[in-house]
Protein backbone atom coordinates (compact mmCIF):
# COMPACT_ATOMS: atom_id res chain seq x y z
CA UNK A 1 0.00 0.00 0.00
CA UNK A 2 1.43 3.13 -1.17
CA UNK A 3 0.86 6.98 1.06
CA UNK A 4 -1.45 9.22 -0.95
CA UNK A 5 0.13 11.46 -2.81
CA UNK A 6 0.52 15.15 -1.82
CA UNK A 7 0.47 18.29 -3.58
CA UNK A 8 4.43 17.86 -2.46
CA UNK A 9 6.67 17.14 -5.10
CA UNK A 10 9.89 17.17 -6.01
CA UNK A 11 11.44 17.38 -9.55
CA UNK A 12 14.66 15.97 -10.17
CA UNK A 13 17.19 14.92 -13.34
CA UNK A 14 16.70 11.11 -14.09
CA UNK A 15 19.62 9.21 -13.26
CA UNK A 16 19.85 5.48 -15.32
CA UNK A 17 19.12 4.06 -12.43
CA UNK A 18 16.08 5.95 -13.05
CA UNK A 19 15.24 4.47 -16.21
CA UNK A 20 13.26 1.10 -15.37
CA UNK A 21 10.88 3.47 -12.76
CA UNK A 22 10.39 5.67 -15.79
CA UNK A 23 10.06 2.94 -18.24
CA UNK A 24 7.06 1.66 -16.72
CA UNK A 25 5.25 5.33 -16.21
CA UNK A 26 5.94 5.73 -20.09
CA UNK A 27 3.49 2.77 -20.58
CA UNK A 28 1.06 4.48 -18.28
CA UNK A 29 1.13 7.64 -20.44
CA UNK A 30 0.87 6.07 -23.33
CA UNK A 31 -1.92 4.35 -22.05
CA UNK A 32 -3.65 7.83 -21.54
CA UNK A 33 -3.37 8.88 -24.56
CA UNK A 34 -4.06 5.88 -26.36
CA UNK A 35 -7.33 7.41 -25.75
CA UNK A 36 -6.83 10.46 -28.18
CA UNK A 37 -5.19 8.73 -30.92
CA UNK A 38 -6.27 5.51 -31.07
CA UNK A 39 -2.98 3.76 -30.74
CA UNK A 40 -2.56 -0.06 -29.41
CA UNK A 41 0.19 -1.47 -27.40
CA UNK A 42 2.36 -4.04 -29.39
CA UNK A 43 1.61 -7.43 -29.10
CA UNK A 44 4.29 -7.77 -26.34
CA UNK A 45 2.11 -5.12 -24.48
CA UNK A 46 4.21 -2.45 -24.91
CA UNK A 47 3.91 0.88 -26.79
CA UNK A 48 6.59 2.75 -28.94
CA UNK A 49 9.46 4.31 -26.55
CA UNK A 50 11.80 6.12 -28.61
CA UNK A 51 11.70 8.90 -26.68
CA UNK A 52 12.35 7.29 -23.85
CA UNK A 53 15.87 6.33 -24.94
CA UNK A 54 16.44 10.01 -26.59
CA UNK A 55 15.40 11.84 -22.96
CA UNK A 56 18.43 9.65 -21.43
CA UNK A 57 21.13 10.03 -24.08
CA UNK A 58 19.82 12.28 -27.13
CA UNK A 59 22.32 15.40 -27.23
CA UNK A 60 19.70 18.48 -26.49
CA UNK A 61 17.34 16.38 -24.20
CA UNK A 62 16.68 16.06 -20.67
CA UNK A 63 14.42 14.02 -18.83
CA UNK A 64 13.23 14.15 -15.21
CA UNK A 65 11.66 12.31 -12.50
CA UNK A 66 8.59 13.71 -10.56
CA UNK A 67 8.21 12.26 -6.79
CA UNK A 68 5.96 12.49 -4.00
CA UNK A 69 8.20 11.32 -1.17
CA UNK A 70 9.29 8.58 -1.88
CA UNK A 71 6.68 7.75 -4.75
CA UNK A 72 7.48 8.36 -8.33
CA UNK A 73 4.59 10.55 -9.54
CA UNK A 74 5.46 11.05 -12.92
CA UNK A 75 8.34 12.28 -15.39
CA UNK A 76 8.87 15.02 -17.65
CA UNK A 77 11.19 15.10 -20.89
CA UNK A 78 12.48 18.04 -22.54
CA UNK A 79 14.70 18.64 -25.78
CA UNK A 80 15.62 21.53 -28.20
CA UNK A 81 17.99 22.41 -25.13
CA UNK A 82 21.23 22.95 -27.39
CA UNK A 83 18.39 24.85 -29.69
CA UNK A 84 16.53 28.57 -29.53
CA UNK A 85 13.20 26.81 -28.40
CA UNK A 86 12.54 24.50 -25.81
CA UNK A 87 10.00 21.71 -26.06
CA UNK A 88 8.26 20.28 -23.28
CA UNK A 89 8.38 16.32 -25.10
CA UNK A 90 6.38 14.53 -22.87
CA UNK A 91 4.98 15.72 -19.44
CA UNK A 92 3.00 12.99 -17.21
CA UNK A 93 1.74 12.66 -13.74
CA UNK A 94 0.23 9.48 -12.47
CA UNK A 95 -3.46 9.80 -11.62
CA UNK A 96 -3.40 9.28 -7.92
CA UNK A 97 -1.65 12.92 -7.98
CA UNK A 98 -3.78 14.76 -10.86
CA UNK A 99 -5.77 17.81 -9.24
CA UNK A 100 -3.02 18.20 -6.36
CA UNK A 101 -1.28 21.08 -7.70
CA UNK A 102 1.84 18.36 -8.46
CA UNK A 103 1.52 19.43 -12.09
CA UNK A 104 1.48 22.64 -12.12
CA UNK A 105 4.56 22.67 -9.66
CA UNK A 106 6.52 20.16 -11.11
CA UNK A 107 5.84 21.52 -14.64
CA UNK A 108 7.08 25.20 -13.18
CA UNK A 109 10.32 23.68 -11.54
CA UNK A 110 11.34 22.11 -15.42
CA UNK A 111 10.36 24.66 -17.20
CA UNK A 112 11.97 27.49 -14.94
CA UNK A 113 15.31 25.08 -14.51
CA UNK A 114 15.68 26.17 -18.52
CA UNK A 115 14.56 29.92 -19.24
CA UNK A 116 13.28 31.21 -22.71
CA UNK A 117 11.13 30.43 -25.70
CA UNK A 118 9.25 27.24 -24.74
CA UNK A 119 6.55 25.43 -26.91
CA UNK A 120 4.66 22.09 -25.41
CA UNK A 121 2.01 20.67 -27.26
CA UNK A 122 -1.60 18.76 -26.35
CA UNK A 123 -4.16 16.68 -27.98
CA UNK A 124 -7.06 18.98 -28.93
CA UNK A 125 -9.59 16.63 -28.22
CA UNK A 126 -8.33 16.10 -24.73
CA UNK A 127 -9.79 18.47 -22.39
CA UNK A 128 -7.89 18.42 -19.25
CA UNK A 129 -5.02 18.67 -20.83
CA UNK A 130 -6.21 21.89 -22.98
CA UNK A 131 -6.59 23.21 -19.52
CA UNK A 132 -4.57 22.19 -17.86
CA UNK A 133 -1.73 23.48 -20.19
CA UNK A 134 -3.62 27.00 -20.17
CA UNK A 135 -3.61 27.40 -16.47
CA UNK A 136 0.40 26.68 -16.78
CA UNK A 137 0.80 29.45 -19.71
CA UNK A 138 -0.63 31.83 -17.52
CA UNK A 139 0.95 31.10 -14.54
CA UNK A 140 4.10 31.58 -16.11
CA UNK A 141 3.38 33.80 -18.65
CA UNK A 142 0.66 36.00 -17.84
CA UNK A 143 -1.35 37.13 -21.24
CA UNK A 144 1.58 36.94 -23.64
CA UNK A 145 1.37 33.50 -24.87
CA UNK A 146 -0.26 31.75 -27.95
CA UNK A 147 -2.16 28.65 -28.66
CA UNK A 148 -2.15 27.16 -32.23
CA UNK A 149 -2.82 24.36 -34.20
CA UNK A 150 -0.61 22.03 -35.90
CA UNK A 151 -1.00 18.60 -37.71
CA UNK A 152 0.41 15.76 -36.36
CA UNK A 153 2.93 14.46 -38.13
CA UNK A 154 2.46 11.03 -40.04
CA UNK A 155 -1.13 11.14 -38.68
CA UNK A 156 -3.77 13.27 -41.04
CA UNK A 157 -5.83 10.94 -39.80
CA UNK A 158 -6.07 12.82 -36.53
CA UNK A 159 -6.97 15.99 -35.17
CA UNK A 160 -4.10 18.79 -35.32
CA UNK A 161 -1.87 19.09 -32.33
CA UNK A 162 -3.00 22.04 -30.37
CA UNK A 163 0.63 24.33 -29.30
CA UNK A 164 1.25 26.90 -26.78
CA UNK A 165 4.58 29.47 -26.75
CA UNK A 166 5.69 31.32 -24.08
CA UNK A 167 8.67 32.40 -22.61
CA UNK A 168 9.95 31.44 -19.54
CA UNK A 169 12.38 34.07 -17.70
CA UNK A 170 15.08 33.10 -15.14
Amino acid sequence: MTDIITADVTVRPATPQDRPAVERLWLMFRHDLSEFGGALPAADGTFRSERVGCAFSAPGWAAYLLASGDHPAGFAFVRGLEGPVRVLNSFFVVRGARRRGVGLRAVREVLTRHPGPWEIAHQQDNPAAAGFWQRVAEDLAGEAWTREPRPVPDRPDLAPDLWISFTVTG
